[in-house]
């Protein structure tokens, strides 16, 4: 069964052709607002007919951050994939995750789905790191329960506020630098963001570990989003790396509510 699940993000899109918990092919195309529901008909078809038929797929599963992208999508389903299974992940539908929010609703569905995933994939309470426009960190209880999380500022959009607002400052590559104690101002910029943000992820994981009140040792910090490799071997308390959390949180869902659809 062959799925294709799109991961709707801020800045960019994610889609997978996903199968039996492993994503068989990916893709990562800009998340334009003014893209119309006939040009992402185009753009999918482009991407997976290379690899499976409309025929083939079982279905479509959609999670997505930007409200005008999403009426789109759905535009898209109705009039180009008529005759496929579609599930679009919103408010009513069944993820097995209990949100322990003050406004369950607010809760952005990719956070959801990636709790689902990690409550899946890994035993015992959960760190979830997510590096994307933004990064969010997201917990999970050993009992699979969403409890709250934090946000913080992205990489990319953090280095283009710099270069934005500080006169004598540019956009620089984020690549790690000779050391912390930089000798340019181009390396000095990317210190500050690679290691800078690296002690963030450690800060903020390590705050969240002593909260929950539990063994330290058992807690799972997981990085996920496409960001992540940036900072993942300048951190310290991450436990795993899962790029495609997202997708194969898309497909449990979709399994979930397969037979309703959209």
């Amino acid at each position: 069964m062959t799925l294709l699940a799109a991961d709707i993000g801020n800045s960019h899109t994610v889609l997978g052709l996903v199968e039996g918990g492993e994503v068989r092919e990916h893709w990562r195309v800009s998340t334009d607002e003014r893209r119309t529901a006939d040009e992402w008909a185009v753009l999918v078809r482009g991407l997976f007919t290379e690899f499976i038929a409309d025929h083939a797929l079982a279905g479509i599963t959609v999670c997505s951050t930007v409200p005008a992208v999403l009426h789109e999508w759905r535009e898209m389903l109705t009039r180009h994939f008529p005759d496929t299974l579609a599930v679009v992940v919103e408010p009513g539908i069944r993820t097995g995750v209990p949100v322990l929010m003050d406004n369950p609703r607010e809760v952005g569905a990719d956070r959801i789905i990636n709790a689902l995933a990690a409550a899946h994939l890994f035993s015992g309470p959960t760190v979830v790191v997510d590096f994307g426009t933004a990064t969010t960190f997201d917990v999970v209880s050993g009992r699979g329960e969403y409890v709250g999380g934090a946000i913080a500022p992205g990489l990319e959009i953090s280095l283009e506020a710099l270069g934005r607002r500080g006169a004598q400052l540019r956009k620089v590559e984020l690549l790690r630098p000779r050391s912390v104690i930089a000798k340019n101002t181009v390396e000095a910029l990317q210190s500050g963001m690679l290691f800078g943000y690296a002690s963030l992820v450690d800060g903020l994981a390590t705050r969240m570990i002593a909260e929950l009140d539990v063994a330290p040792e058992s807690v799972n910090v997981v990085a996920t989003g496409h960001m992540a490799p940036i900072v993942l071997d300048e951190c310290v308390t991450f436990t795993a790396h899962s790029p495609w959390l997202t997708l194969l949180g898309l497909e449990m869902v979709f399994e979930r509510n397969s037979s309703t659809g959209r």
